[in-house]
Formats: C-alpha cells, structure tokens, sequence
C-alpha cells in the first residue's frame, strides 16, 4: 500500500479510484494493527504515510476523493482504542492541517463527514491527548474555533455536531489553564454573543410564526421552532452545569443582558408595536420563560432573572434608557438585544491576530488599567465591538483573578442597591391596599413589582393557561434554586 502511495503522488481520473481503495485498505490495516500488531503504527510513523493523505487532500482533486477521504479518517479515529496509536496519529500536526483544510462546505456530503470527523475527534479529547489540538505557544486551538464557525448551520445535524464538540472541550478544560483562558479571552465573548443572537432571532421567528397563523396551518414549522428553542435551553444547561466558572460568569451575562432581560422580560412589560427595540407577544415570552425556568438549573442565572420579575425596576426599560442605547456609538449596551457588529468568523480572526500579551477587551467587562489607557486617548479600531461604556453605571463589578490579569465583570445588580433595598422594606410594611393605590397612580419608572402583580392575577385568573404555566415554573425554579 506504502509503494502506490509513492508511484500515485499526483491524483488523476485514471488513478483517483486506486487511491481511495488504497486508503481504505491502509485504514483497515492500522485498525487492525491497533489490536493486534503495533509494529504496523511503527511503520505507518517511519514512512509519514500521513503526509500523502494531506498531498491528496491539497490537490483538490473532486469530492469523491474529499468525501472518501474524509469517511475513511472518520473511521480511522472512531475504532482507535489504544492511546498510543491514537498518539501516532496525532503526532506532526497532520490532524490540525486537515481540519484548517478549505473544504468545499457547500457541498452537504463533504460538511457531513467533515463535521462528523471534528466530533469523532473531539470525543478523542483528554488531559493527555488534548496537547495536539491546543498550541499554547501558537495560542491556537483548530479543532475548537472550526467547529463553532458552524453554530449557525442550517442543517440541525451540524448544529448538534458543533454542540458536542464544545461541550467535549470545556469539560476537558477545566483541568487545562492555559486553555481555558484561551477559550475565555479568544472565543468565549465572539461565540456567546453570536449564539445569543441566533437563539433571540429564533425566538422572534417563533413569535411571527404564531401572530401570523390563524388558521394554524404551520403547526409543523411551529413546532420545530419550539423544539429547537428548547434544544438551545438545553445547550445552554449544560454549558452551565459544567461549572467552569470562567465561562458561566460570560455566558450568564450574555444571557440575562442580551437575552432574557431586553427581549423575554421587556415584551412582558411593553406589548407596544412602536419603538426600535424588538418585542414578542405576551403569550409568547411566557411561554419561553418558563421554559427558561424549568430547563435551566444554573443558580445564580436563574435566581437573577427571578429577583428582576419579581422585584425589578422597570426603570431599565423607558424611553430615556432607549435612547441612551441609541446614542451609545459603541452599539453595544448593556440589556439591549442587538446583532453582533462582527460574524464569529471574523471576530475569530481578529483575536487570532492580535499578540498574546495583549489583553483583550470584551462585551460587559472592562479590563485593569482600561480607564488610564482611555484617558490616553488610545483606540482600536479592532475594539469596536468589544468597548462597553455604559455598562458600569447600571450594574456591580465581581471580580475574577489569574495568574496573568484581574478581570472586572460587569453583570446585571442582583437587588443590592441601596434604593432596591429601600424600597423593598418600604413595600413589606405597606398593605394591600395602598400597594393597589399607589401603583394605579404611580409612573412606570418608579420602584415597583409589577411582575409581582402579574403573578397574583395569575393565580386568580387561573383560567389563563399562559399565566399559570409561567407562575408554576417559576415557583419550581425558586424551590430549586435556593440561595
């Protein structure tokens, strides 16, 4: 097999097919070598057999060769069980150049096996195997950054792909520091924000489907839409319930601050059709909230979207706010459902390039030393995106540290103002009465529960399925999600 590779360099109609068999039959031999005879990976090493599959792969030689090729590695690494062959096979960084390899995406065959190909990998990922993925010294981790570029996919098939993957390389982060500050400061904010974004423009195609289907004619879509949104609770959960810290701190902030906050619970309080700022109908976000509330387990996201329904301020959503949001030249605010200013592509590329001394600037997270660099009057065009101004007036710092940086995290105020604190034992002395009198006369944006009240109707216009089923999962969410 060794010698047709060497008399078929070149890759031609006449010998494509004597190629394709030939890899096959090499596959098969090193399977069968890894149980039995491991003088055939010594081999497969000492000829650098991997270097001809690479050749062929560059050659650009038709898709039936980039789609047996790709089905014959799939294999290959699937039935791998000894840790050895699977370092021989990973050793020289072949892998990582296959995966950097300028596939024809557009053809659904080729992006099938290509994606099937960086989950089998990935599934591959430990403490000792995860070194030939992640180059510290290149800060690069090829197997991560490809496959979150496909987040977004059409095919739900990718979508799942890409979710597995990324749950596979956070759980073997957690014992990795280096890569895991690699993902935090690189990707963490680029991939959150994007998938934030492709989940809220979900939500409001659900909506439209909805609004628009009298006659319900597009159950089945309806349905998909439903069960993908669900999907997306349950990534999300299990991002969460990994608990690595570093990503659940970004990730709840996104959520609640890009999410739920500006588009769940601001439709609840404001079903007006005018204004920028995109709404559901009521129906609707209760429907997903609870949702939110039954699926998602992670305490301190769950308990802060809780304490806003039941004790928020209704200030953060007036006009005044709004048109803040509208003059932030940075279009990118805190509590605002809006697009990334840059594709995860793009964004990617972007931290790639930038020296890594350099401290990145994010979303919602302002960086030790960012003020006196300000005051300077340095910019970034780069940053654009990532600079957030508004966001210290309106929430409390929690502070991260690691061995590098000090990181100040800007994330929604959990009820601990000094004016919600007030107000909430102003409230607990005041009765039922001149609770209903106080609030038929007082002005949208001052201190009141308004979810509150939502929730008493509620329970006595048990009628209202939409109603009930929100009061019930979140009465759940708080049983479970004590402290």
């Amino acid at each position: 097999m060794y010698h047709v590779l060497t008399k078929n360099t070149t890759v031609t109609d006449h010998n494509r097919n004597l190629l394709v068999e030939t890899i096959r039959s090499i596959t098969e031999i090193l399977i069968w070598g890894d149980q039995n005879d491991s003088s055939v990976f010594d081999f497969f090493l000492e000829k650098n057999m991997f270097v001809f599959f690479l050749n062929i792969l560059r050659q650009k030689s038709g898709r039936y060769v980039c789609v047996q090729l790709l089905q014959t590695l799939n294999i290959l690494f699937e039935n791998i069980s000894h840790e050895t062959s699977l370092y021989y096979l990973l050793s020289n960084n072949y892998v990582n150049s296959i995966i950097v390899h300028k596939f024809d995406f557009s053809d659904e065959e080729i992006m099938a096996y290509y994606i099937s190909f960086l989950k089998t990998l990935s599934l591959k990922l430990n403490n000792h195997t995860v070194h030939f993925f992640y180059n510290e010294h290149t800060n690069d981790f090829a197997l991560y950054t490809e496959a979150i570029k496909f987040f977004n996919h059409p095919e739900s098939m990718v979508r799942i792909a890409v979710r597995t993957i990324t749950l596979n390389v956070y759980k073997v982060s957690l014992d990795n520091q280096p890569m895991l500050h690699y993902i935090r400061d690189k990707t963490a904010v680029p991939y959150f924000s994007n998938l934030v974004w492709f989940i809220g423009s979900h939500v409001i195609e659900l909506d439209n489907c909805v609004q628009t289907d009298e006659e319900h004619r597009n159950r089945g879509k309806l349905s998909d839409l439903v069960a993908e949104h669900l999907d997306h609770l349950h990534y999300l959960n299990d991002i969460l319930i990994i608990n690595c810290e570093f990503l659940n701190d970004v990730l709840t902030d996104h959520l609640l601050n890009r999410l739920f906050l500006p588009l769940y619970v601001y439709s609840l309080v404001n079903q007006d059709k005018g204004g920028e700022r995109p709404k559901i109908s009521l129906q609707v976000s209760l429907y997903l909230l609870s949702q939110v509330f039954l699926i998602i387990h992670y305490a301190p996201l769950v308990n802060s979207l809780a304490e806003v329904i039941l004790n928020g301020d209704l200030s953060v959503f007036s006009s005044k706010v709004e048109q803040d949001i509208q003059k932030n030249t940075t279009k990118s605010s805190i509590r605002c459902f809006i697009k990334p200013t840059e594709t995860l592509e793009r964004s990617l590329e972007i931290n790639k390039q930038k020296g890594k001394k350099r401290v990145q600037k994010r979303p919602n997270y302002k960086n030790v030393g960012e003020e006196d660099e300000e005051e300077r009057g340095s910019d970034d065009t780069h940053d654009d995106f990532d600079k957030t101004k508004g966001t210290e007036a309106s929430s409390k710092g929690i502070r991260t540290s690691s061995e590098n940086e000090e990181i100040e995290m800007v994330i929604m105020e959990r009820c601990k103002l000094s004016e919600l604190s007030i107000s909430a034992v102003t409230e607990q002395n005041t009765t039922d009465e001149e609770k209903s009198a106080a609030a038929s006369g007082s002005d949208i944006t001052n201190w009141n529960r308004p979810f509150l009240d939502m929730v008493y109707n509620a329970l006595d216009c048990a009628e209202d399925d939409y109603y009930a089923l929100f009061v019930l999962c979140l009465l759940y969410a708080m049983s479970h999600n004590k402290g």
